[in-house]
């Protein structure tokens, strides 16, 4: 009979440490007692619990493959299996005469005439490995559970922080990587800003120079950005099987930050409209004034729009009603909107000195960002000398190097972001004035998809109640509804003199305006 040698170790670590090699010797020793010829040697590392043993596997087949009895030479029982998923397959092998089996340490021998005492003895044995491995299990679960509530990660870190062995107390823990923290920070600042997907950032972050901790020479990918994105480890919590938990390591984003990105994230993933390519005007706009149910859009005889409630909530007192019904009240609402030339002149002189003195205050801040810019730039020309002298160590110099580059990339965003609102301040100013000169004619001349928007623009909160379409007038909107009707009310009292040094109230908002060009809800 000819034999084979199995030596099995669970990880590459025990390969190190366990001599896998000391197994084979006393293997073949074994082999050359018995007289055991080996037909061939199996160096197996892989867990004996965990998935497909592909190794154990081939070494069967190996096996069978042979037109004899083969002797699988094993140091014990605990080597060759720990449970008893395999003694199916392995009782079928033993009964038919392919295999018959050698456990060295415990001195047995199992083979197709092997008695009962035998076989109890292997089960036994097979019984005893998987307690112990059990019971090893448990006492993981119970480690890894006390520092996950103590605050430490127990796997690997993600893109941004590093493993490393802390040199006071020998554990391991988990510090920010200095090298791709504010890459990460990057991504997380652009995302946050809206209209850019998943792969467009992967774009931006291997123009960055952004690359992954397995392979540091290779870009990241969408599927890593993706998971950058949605892991709340970078505002200081760890996600783990579902649970959250507030973790010990140094956060690199605000969790603000994270929660907007997440907004914009899941936004991606919402359905469209199920009738959106029907040209409804309220689609989705307004509620029910009697029970809170959507009004839906319905198109009879392919030319007759009616709103009717959903009654999704059961029946209620709503109406019926033509989409042009509503539509003639919200007509009203624009007409009440645009202000009158004297008023719209008066307007336009106040922001013009309101915009002189925010042009002087970007001018001079810009110039501010641009010199802090060139400090931290002499500072890391003058860093690399200091480092070509010898002056300072390598560790200090990537050190600071990194805290430098780090400002300038704050500054840099800085400049963007006054860039920015500098741009978006003339653009919202234009586009209010341009409403509140002609809001009735824009709305008048627009297509049903310009319509939505200049309504979710201007008004908020409709209800449909009867046939009375109810609504609140955002601001600044309804500040210009006041504005004309204040313009109305003073027309139609002329005898009224203004006391010397008055200042008309109609302006009065535009002085927070010129600063804070954003619109925010309002009330009628």
């Amino acid at each position: 009979m000819k034999s084979i040698i199995l030596a099995r170790v669970s990880t590459r670590e025990q390969e190190e440490g366990h001599s896998i090699d000391a197994q084979i010797a006393r293997l073949h020793e074994y082999c050359q007692r018995r007289g055991l010829p080996v037909l061939k040697v199996f160096k197996i590392i892989e867990s004996s619990t965990q998935g497909y043993r592909k190794e154990f596997h081939e070494m069967l087949d190996f096996a069978k493959s042979q037109k004899q009895t083969v002797a699988i030479v094993c140091d014990a029982v605990d080597r060759f299996q720990r449970g008893f998923k395999e003694t199916v397959l392995l009782e079928e092998f033993r009964m038919k005469g392919v295999v018959e089996l050698h456990f060295c340490r415990e001195s047995l021998v199992i083979n197709k005439d092997s008695s009962g005492s035998q076989i109890l003895h292997w089960n036994m044995a097979v019984l005893m490995a998987n307690a112990y491995t059990l019971n090893i299990s448990d006492n993981v679960k119970r480690s890894l559970n006390h520092k996950i509530k103590n605050g430490e990660w127990i796997s690997k870190a993600p893109v941004g922080y590093i493993n490393e062995v802390d040199p006071q107390t020998d554990k391991k823990r988990i510090v920010v990587d200095r090298e791709r923290a504010f890459l990460v920070r990057r991504i997380f600042e652009e995302y946050a800003e809206g209209g850019r997907s998943v792969r467009e950032m992967t774009q931006k972050a291997r123009k960055w120079g952004l690359t992954s901790v397995p392979k540091p020479d290779t870009s990241v990918t969408s599927s890593q950005v993706h998971s950058i994105l949605k892991n709340p480890f970078y505002c200081g919590l760890m996600e783990i099987k579902g649970q959250i938990y507030q973790g010990k390591h140094e956060p690199i984003i605000s969790k603000e930050l994270f929660d907007r990105c997440q907004d914009i994230r899941l936004g991606w993933k919402k359905k469209p409209f199920k009738y959106s390519e029907k040209p409804f005007i309220f689609r989705g706009l307004i509620k029910c004034a009697h029970c809170g149910c959507t009004i839906s859009s319905d198109l009879k005889k392919g030319k007759y729009i009616y709103l009717i409630c959903t009654k999704s909530k059961g029946d209620c007192k709503g109406l019926r009603i033509r989409e042009e019904e509503a539509l003639e009240q919200v007509k009203t609402a624009f007409k009440e909107i645009a202000l009158p030339n004297d008023v719209l002149a008066a307007v336009k002189e106040h922001l013009r000195k309101g915009t002189e003195s925010k042009r002087a205050y970007h001018e001079e801040t810009i110039a501010r960002i641009q010199r802090d810019y060139q400090i931290a730039q002499k500072r890391l020309e003058a860093l690399l000398d200091m480092r070509l002298d010898g002056s300072i160590t390598q560790s200090d110099y990537d050190k600071k190097s990194q805290e430098l580059k780090q400002r300038q990339y704050d500054l840099n965003r800085e400049l963007e972001q006054h860039t920015e609102a500098d741009e978006s301040f003339n653009t919202t100013v234009s586009t209010l004035l341009d409403l509140a000169s002609r809001a009735y004619e824009l709305f008048e001349s627009s297509k049903p998809e310009q319509k939505r928007e200049l309504i979710n623009l201007t008004l908020s909160n409709l209800q449909l109640k009867g046939r009375t379409l109810e609504y609140q007038t955002r601001k600044p909107f309804s500040e210009f509804r006041k504005m004309a009707s204040c313009t109305e009310m003073l027309r139609r009292r002329d005898s009224n003199p203004r006391p010397a040094g008055y200042s008309s109230p109609k302006l009065s908002f535009w002085t927070g305006l010129s600063h804070h060009p954003q619109t925010t809800d309002g009330g009628r």
